[in-house]
C-alpha cells in the first residue's frame, strides 16, 4: 500500500512549499543508498520520497492529491510520479553531492584523491617469527613519473588552464523536465575535473603523471607475530593523484610449520613419546625449544595426556612483555609384534600387579589380568 505523501516527507498537510523542499533535502540526505548501503529498501524508500516530493512540490498535482488522493492524480492525467526519473532534480538540489562526490557515484571532480593500497606477503620460519626480523621487500606500486615530476606533461612544457571550465574543473549545464529547468553542476569533461589540460603529454607517462615501479623497503617484524597478521606501514603504497596522501602498505606475514613444535597462540606444543615403561619407572627426555635442548624429568607413573609445562619458553608476547609457555603432552607408546618370551613377561608382570599399583577404580585390574592371560 502506497503511504500518504505528506506522511512520506514528515510534513503536515499545512506545510510550506519551503518547508516541503527543506524537508525532502533532509530526508534525502539520511535515507540515499550510498549512505545506507546495508539497508537492502534504501533505494526504495530514497524513490518514494522524491515520488512524495514531486507531486507536493507542484501546485497543480498537490491540489489534486489533496482533495482526491491518488486516484484523482492518475484521473487527472497527471505523470505517474513513480516513474519519473529522478536524478535531474536530486543533482539540482544537491550540486556535487551530498558528501562531496557525486550523488549517484564516482567524484565529483578531479582534485586530491588518496592512492591505493598496496600489500605484499613475506614467509618467515617459526624461529624467525619468534626473534623478530628485518627483511627488505620488493613491490610494484604506482609512484610520481620521474621525466615530469608528476605534472604529466613533457619537459619544458606545461600544463594550461582548460579552456572549457576556465581552470575550475566544474561546469553547468541546464535540463528540461515537466517540471521546469533544472540546472546541475558536474565535473569537466575536457579536462575530468581537473581545471587543466596537458597539450603536450609527458611520453613517459602518457601524460598521466605517475607510472608503476618497483619499491624496496626494509621492513622490521616484531617478534611475536603470528601467520596470517599484517603490518600496516601508513603512507607506504601507491601515490596519490593530484597532489592526494599516498596509500598504505599491507605486508602479509606467514610463518611456516615447524618439524618439532606447534604454535597455540603464544604457547608451543611438543608430544614426547614414551614406551610405557618410561612412563611407568620415569626418565628424563630432551626437549626442543627454541634456544635449544631443555631437560624434562619425568617422573614414575606418568600417564597417556598428561601435560608438562615447561614455563617461558614460548613465543614472546606481541603486544606485552615475557613469553608464553611450551607444553610437554606426552604420548605413551605400547609395544607390537611381541615375541613368546616377552608377552610371558609381561603376563607374569600383571599376575604381580593390583588396582593400588594402577591407582584406579576397582575392576581395571581384572580387565588388565584379562588382556594378558
Amino acid at each position: 500500500m502506497r503511504r500518504d505523501y505528506y506522511e512520506v516527507l514528515g510534513v503536515s498537510r499545512e506545510a510550506t512549499d519551503v518547508e516541503i523542499k527543506k524537508a525532502f533535502r533532509s530526508l534525502a540526505r539520511d535515507i540515499h543508498p550510498d549512505v545506507n548501503s546495508n539497508d537492502p529498501d534504501a533505494e526504495a524508500k530514497f524513490k518514494e520520497a522524491a515520488e512524495a516530493y514531486e507531486c507536493l512540490s507542484n501546485p497543480e498535482s498537490r491540489a489534486t492529491y489533496d482533495r482526491y488522493g491518488f486516484e484523482g492524480l492518475k484521473r487527472g492525467g497527471f505523470q505517474d510520479f513513480s516513474q519519473f526519473p529522478f536524478e535531474d532534480i536530486l543533482r539540482s538540489f544537491f550540486g556535487e553531492g551530498i558528501f562531496g562526490e557525486d550523488i549517484f557515484g564516482g567524484r565529483a571532480g578531479g582534485g586530491p584523491a588518496r592512492g591505493a593500497d598496496v600489500a605484499v606477503a613475506v614467509e618467515l620460519t617459526l624461529e624467525e617469527a619468534a626473534a623478530g626480523v628485518s627483511r627488505k621487500l620488493a613491490f610494484e606500486a604506482v609512484v610520481p613519473c620521474g621525466t615530469c615530476e608528476g605534472t604529466g606533461a613533457e619537459p619544458g612544457t606545461e600544463r594550461i588552464e582548460c579552456p572549457a571550465c576556465n581552470g575550475s574543473g566544474r561546469v553547468r549545464t541546464v535540463s528540461r523536465t515537466p517540471f521546469g529547468q533544472f540546472m546541475q553542476t558536474g565535473a569537466c569533461s575536457s579536462c575530468g575535473g581537473e581545471g587543466s589540460i596537458v597539450p603536450t603529454p609527458c611520453k613517459a607517462c602518457e601524460g598521466r603523471g605517475r607510472v608503476i615501479a618497483e619499491r624496496e623497503l626494509e621492513v622490521d617484524i616484531p617478534a611475536g607475530i603470528a601467520d596470517g597478521q599484517s603490518i600496516r606501514l601508513s603512507g607506504r603504497g601507491s601515490a596519490g593523484e593530484h597532489g592526494g596522501p599516498a596509500g598504505d602498505l599491507y605486508v602479509k606475514v606467514g610463518v611456516a610449520g615447524h618439524e618439532s613444535l606447534e604454535r597455540d597462540g603464544d604457547d608451543l606444543i611438543y608430544h614426547q613419546r614414551l614406551t610405557m615403561v618410561e612412563a611407568a619407572v620415569g626418565t628424563t627426555v630432551s626437549i626442543p625449544t627454541l634456544d635449544g635442548e631443555e631437560q624434562l624429568e619425568i617422573k614414575p607413573g606418568t600417564q597417556f595426556g598428561d601435560v608438562k609445562v615447561i614455563r617461558g619458553k614460548g613465543m614472546p608476547l606481541l603486544r606485552g612483555r615475557g613469553r608464553g609457555d611450551l607444553k610437554v603432552i606426552i604420548d605413551i607408546v605400547v609395544p607390537r609384534n611381541l615375541n613368546s618370551e616377552q608377552k610371558e613377561l609381561l603376563r607374569q608382570f600383571a599376575e604381580t600387579t593390583t588396582d593400588k599399583n594402577y591407582n584406579s577404580d576397582t575392576g581395571l585390574f581384572d580387565k588388565i589380568r584379562a588382556a594378558f592371560s
